[in-house]
């Protein structure tokens, strides 16, 4: 899958990601650091990208609804450390298929997963990483 890394993210991720075959790109490596959040937006979108990020404002459906981009998951932890965001992402790419992510707004916790989209009417929750039973 095609993937933006926002800057508020920890940069091992990156290469977290290429190893499980993902294409990755940063905006730290295209040198967006510091650039609004539209820039951002229309970047990932531009180059067909999902958009990782922990910034709020890509969560507020009024600015980014879903289907009007190549999708956004924005990670969420109580104690978003760097270890603690790498290893929450690497386990909900390793258990999810992304796939069902594109268009979407995906809401990571450190127990949920929340899709609203294209792909999901209304919204699906999970807890322990994976979609519900009705969600798949």
């Amino acid at each position: 899958m095609r993937l933006k890394l926002d800057e508020n993210l920890p940069s091992g991720l990156a290469g977290d990601l290429r190893t499980l075959g993902h294409d990755v790109e940063t905006v730290r490596e295209e040198g967006l650091e510091g650039r609004p959040d539209r820039e951002i937006a229309a970047a990932a979108s531009t180059e067909g990208r999902l958009l990782l990020t922990q910034d709020l404002d890509f969560s507020d459906r009024r600015r980014v609804a879903p289907g009007t981009h190549p999708g956004i998951l924005l990670l969420r932890l109580r104690i978003p450390g760097a270890r603690a965001l790498r290893a929450r992402a690497l386990q909900v790419f390793r258990s999810e298929d992304p796939a069902r992510w594109r268009g979407a707004v995906v809401v990571v916790t450190d127990t949920k997963i929340r899709v609203a989209g294209a792909r999901d009417q209304g919204g699906a929750a999970s807890a322990g990483g994976g979609p519900s039973p009705a969600a798949r």
